[in-house]
Formats: structure tokens, C-alpha cells, sequence
């Protein structure tokens, strides 16, 4: 077993304090790891190139330095991926932001993963939608029969 340190805001640490109590962990690091085990095992699993929609939502401090510039820059930088984007204001400083991004599974969750690790977001959570891209052959209203693309949303990956 490994050791490790790590520092907590005191709002967080009284909340794992009430988790232990209402689960009755022996500590605080047995407490820590048995939540390390469920986030990871909740996080989406697809394969890497498999097609998707990724919604991604978190609440953002918009008091912290830069990040209100940096957030929707990173949107911008990936705006072949980034198909909507909503924010809506919870106090005078913190938002929660929901952005719909497109592309290959392993894209996404690599953007969702970076913007959580950013200090001042919070909450962040990335559901994954499996899609298939089919080819149809179709005319619509009037217009002369082509060849066109429709997503597809699949059951899983």
C-alpha cells in the first residue's frame, strides 16, 4: 500500500467527515479510497475511436483567475468538436455550464478530464452517447435523390 498527502478545502473535508459517519468508515483513508473506487468505476468506458456526443457539465468559479477566458477558449480551440455550449449563473460568482461536444470517445473524455482538473471547477460529470454514422440514399421534398449521412444513436458502445 502506498501513502499519499493530499490537501482538501474545509467544506470538502467536513462533507467526507459526514460520509464517514453515515457509512461508518474506520477513517478517513478508508473512507477516501472506497470513493476513489466508485468515481472510477463510473467513469464511461468506451473505446477510444468509437463515435459519440459528449455532454459535459460542471459548475465554474468565475472568480478564479483567467478561467472565465480559458473555459470558453478551450471550447474554441476544439470547435469542430464543441456543438453547444449553455451557462447560466447561480450567484455572483459561480455558473453551471453544460457544453454538448462531438467526436471520438477518447477525445472527449480527454477534454472533459482536463477541465475538470482545472482549479475553480467543480461537479464535473461527462456522459457519454454512443452514435453510429449511417449512409442513406434519400431525396427530401422535391430535390433529386442523394447520398447523405444520419447519425444513428446506439445502446451502447
Amino acid at each position: 500500500m502506498q501513502r499519499i498527502t493530499i490537501a482538501i478545502d474545509d467544506d470538502l473535508a467536513a462533507a467526507l467527515d459526514a460520509y464517514i459517519d453515515g457509512t461508518g468508515a474506520a477513517s478517513r483513508s478508508e473512507a477516501i479510497r472506497d470513493l476513489m473506487r466508485r468515481g472510477l468505476s463510473a467513469r464511461p468506458e468506451a473505446p477510444v475511436e468509437a463515435p459519440c456526443f459528449g455532454i459535459v457539465s460542471y459548475t465554474i468559479d468565475q472568480s478564479v483567475r483567467t478561467l472565465a477566458t480559458r473555459v470558453p477558449q478551450g471550447r474554441l480551440d476544439r470547435h469542430d468538436q464543441a456543438v453547444a455550449s449553455l451557462s447560466v449563473p447561480l450567484d455572483h460568482t459561480t455558473s453551471v455550464d453544460v457544453t454538448v461536444m462531438r467526436g471520438p470517445a477518447g477525445d472527449v473524455s480527454a477534454y472533459a478530464e482536463r477541465l475538470f482538473l482545472e482549479r475553480g471547477v467543480m461537479h464535473g460529470t461527462l456522459n457519454l452517447i454512443p452514435v453510429a454514422h449511417d449512409t442513406h440514399v434519400h431525396a427530401h421534398e422535391d430535390g433529386a435523390a442523394g447520398t447523405h449521412t444520419h447519425l444513428r444513436v446506439r445502446s451502447g458502445f
